[in-house]
């Protein structure tokens, strides 16, 4: 039995789908399943020269032996899962639960229409505040309500914890990131629900006990999109003249970037009970490490950098992604188990 929690430990936009992805192929999961919000959050994974963005089905769907669940406690829209199943190709394999909130268009049109979510807080639009609310207030569907959802139905905490039961694979993938939750993060420029590691367990059903690694991903260089805090942001001029400029998956706004928070991550390790780290975007830290996949070739610069890292975040780096496609890795866990 093994169940694996990936989740971020910035601001969201870490590159959780590449890890997912990557992890996904080399411990060959039965079930890749998502917790988190919704699709206010999206998810970009490079296999070759194809990029693909996802916001409803698990990053991990480019594993093709997988079963891909969505958890109850992620609110569904059914136009952008359907629209996503029919581009990926995965269905068949993905699965939701009959109690996921179902994402309607008046949610949509509350969201966008609100100037304190829109313009203050900086909100997706996607419609999950809204939806979230109605779900606490008891008054919002559920995908067992849904008839064009009806052959996606699944009990998926039961699916997974059969699997677990018999000895296999299970791959827990979270969203956005620690400093955006509604609990731990920035309030009130948080999202609508907790996105720490404990909270992608509950959406899936998935008792603290069955759990066996927790690993956060983090950004050599952090970034955020929308309002709110960010401590060690730089000037887009500086980050413009690094070389280093990102879109939001979602809102293909201009990302705000920063650097390293030993501070925040460390205080973000301790609340998702890291077990293990990633970090991306090595590759930015020292250009020469680009699409390394042995840990003895980095450079001095980049080991120190990661020495540093493994200080703050008071666990071991056991992923380091050197570039954006899947195989521009630096896996080494085998090392710490």
């Amino acid at each position: 039995m093994s169940c694996t929690i990936i989740v971020g430990g910035f601001f969201g936009d870490e590159g959780k789908g590449k890890i997912v992805a990557h992890i996904a192929h080399a411990d060959e999961p039965v079930i890749i399943s998502r917790g988190g919000v919704g699709p206010n959050a999206g998810h970009t994974v490079q296999v070759g020269d194809h990029e693909y963005s996802v916001r409803m089905v698990p990053s991990g769907f480019v594993y093709k032996k997988a079963k891909l669940c969505i958890g109850s406690g992620v609110l569904v829209d059914p136009r952008v899962l359907k629209y996503e199943v029919e581009t990926l190709g995965v269905k068949g394999r993905i699965f939701v639960d009959k109690r996921c909130g179902i994402i309607t268009e008046d949610h949509i049109a509350r969201d966008k229409g609100s100037a304190f979510l829109s313009k203050k807080i900086g909100s997706t639009g996607s419609g999950c505040g809204p939806a979230n609310a109605d779900r606490v207030m008891r008054i919002s569907p559920q995908a067992k309500d849904v008839p064009e959802l009806a052959e996606y139905l699944l009990d998926v905490p039961l699916a997974i914890n059969n699997a677990l039961k018999g000895g296999q694979t299970v791959l827990l993938e979270g969203t956005q990131g620690f400093g955006i939750s509604l609990y731990y993060g920035t309030y009130p420029f948080v999202t609508s629900k907790d996105t720490s590691a404990s909270q992608i367990a509950a959406d899936n059903g998935v008792g603290p006990t069955k759990i066996d690694d927790v690993i956060v991903v983090f950004k050599a260089y952090p970034t955020r999109v929308g309002e709110g805090p960010f401590s060690t942001e730089m000037t887009s001029e500086k980050s413009d003249a690094m070389g280093i400029q990102e879109f939001g998956t979602v809102t293909h706004r201009k990302r705000r970037i920063g650097g390293w928070d030993g501070k925040m991550a460390r205080y973000s390790a301790m609340i998702n009970g890291c077990t293990q780290a990633a970090i991306t975007g090595i590759d930015r830290i020292d250009k020469a490490c680009f699409g390394l996949t042995e840990y003895s070739k980095l450079t001095k610069k980049a080991k120190d950098f990661l020495k540093t890292a493994e200080n703050d975040i008071c666990c071991p780096i056991t992923l380091i992604s050197t570039g954006p496609e899947l195989t521009q890795i630096i896996d080494i866990r085998k090392e710490y188990a």
